[in-house]
């Protein structure tokens, strides 16, 4: 839906990210918007959006530390002193879902 109604595809100088508002005629019964669906944030200043589009940057980084976290305690055992006795131990690999491409070799 975005290519077909954004001016410009973010490849080629239009903004990454955005979702054009659906029009609510076409859709039957109406559409929620992807980025904002209540209509919360279009009275935010831009310094207010900015400063939330941070505060999502560093829940995410956070969020992937902590599953860093859990893995290293489920492979190494005391790595990480607050999860000690709390993830069993795993003996498998960890990163088997990447360890080989899901192509055939050719």
């Amino acid at each position: 839906y975005r290519e077909v109604a954004s001016d410009k595809h973010y490849m080629r100088g239009g903004k990454p990210g955005y979702f054009p508002p659906f029009d609510a005629s076409v859709i039957p019964g109406g559409a929620l918007n992807y980025y904002d669906p209540f209509g919360w944030s279009k009275n935010r200043s831009e310094e207010d959006k900015a400063n939330g589009l941070v505060k999502e940057i560093n829940n995410g980084r956070l969020a992937m530390i902590g599953i860093l976290g859990f893995l290293s305690e489920g492979k190494v055992e005391g790595s990480v002193p607050a999860l000690k006795g709390i993830i069993p131990s795993y003996a498998g690999e960890p990163m088997a879902p990447f360890s080989e491409s899901i192509f055939p070799s050719l």
